[in-house]
C-alpha cells in the first residue's frame, strides 16, 4: 500500500473510535427472513444474523458490568439519552416513537476535527432489524461526512450472569477509506469498541450504586 493511501485513511478517521457504535451496512428489512451466510465461528447473533462474513475490518469485544440488566437495556435502548454519557455524540434523536424495536430508526451526529482535513460532522441513520428484549440487538445505518463513507454491521448481545450483565458486541466495516488500510482501520474499529463499552459499564454501574445523574 502507497504510504498516500495511509495517510488518506489516517487523515479522514481522525473520530473513527468516537463513532463506531453504530456504523453499519443496509440488512434485511425488518421482519424478514434472516440470510447471515457463513460466519466466522463464535460470531455473535441477534436472530440469526450476524456481521458481515465478508469483511475484512472486524473486532469483537466484551465487558462485565455490576449492574443489573434492565439497568444496562435501558442505558443502551434509550437512543434520546446517548448524550448524557457518551461525550462523542453530540446529537441523538429518534425517528419513531415508542420502545427501541425491529424496524426503529434513529440519527445522530458526532465531530470530526481537522487533522487535517477540514472539520465536519459525521451523520448516522440506523434502522433496528433485529431486537430480543433484554437479550440482543441488531442495527443498520451508514455514517457520511466530508471524504468518508463507512458501513458496517454491529451486534449486541447480553448476558446476565452472577453480579451483573456480560455486555458482548462484533462489528464489521466495509468501505473504501477503510478497506484501503484494514490493519489501521482494524485497530481503531478495536478502540472504539472498547471506549463504548466502557462508557456504558461507567454509566450503568453509576446508575445502580448511585442513581440516575
Amino acid at each position: 500500500m502507497s504510504g498516500n493511501r495511509r495517510t488518506g485513511l489516517r487523515a479522514a478517521l481522525p473520530a473513527l473510535p468516537l463513532v463506531v457504535g453504530l456504523l453499519a451496512t443496509a440488512a434485511a428489512p425488518a421482519g424478514a427472513a434472516a440470510s447471515p451466510g457463513p460466519r466466522p465461528a463464535g460470531s455473535l447473533t441477534c436472530r440469526g444474523a450476524g456481521v458481515d462474513p465478508d469483511a475484512r475490518v472486524r473486532h469483537r469485544a466484551e465487558v462485565f458490568i455490576n449492574a443489573p440488566l434492565r439497568t444496562v437495556w435501558k442505558l443502551q435502548t434509550d437512543v434520546e439519552g446517548w448524550p448524557s454519557w457518551q461525550g462523542p455524540v453530540t446529537t441523538a434523536e429518534r425517528l419513531d416513537r415508542g420502545p427501541l424495536r425491529p424496524g426503529s430508526a434513529f440519527r445522530w451526529t458526532t465531530p470530526v476535527p481537522p487533522n487535517p482535513t477540514p472539520a465536519t460532522s459525521l451523520e448516522i441513520t440506523s434502522t433496528v432489524d433485529r431486537l430480543v428484549r433484554n437479550s440482543c440487538i441488531r442495527w443498520t445505518g451508514p455514517a457520511i461526512g466530508e471524504g468518508l463513507h463507512i458501513d458496517g454491521v454491529h451486534v449486541w448481545n447480553f448476558t446476565e450472569t452472577r453480579g451483573g450483565v456480560r455486555v458482548s458486541t462484533e462489528e464489521t466495516h466495509t468501505g473504501p477509506q477503510v478497506d484501503a488500510d484494514v490493519p489501521t482501520a482494524t485497530a481503531l474499529l478495536r478502540q472504539g469498541l472498547e471506549a463504548w463499552l466502557g462508557d456504558l459499564k461507567a454509566a450503568a454501574e453509576s446508575r445502580a450504586h448511585h442513581g440516575p445523574h
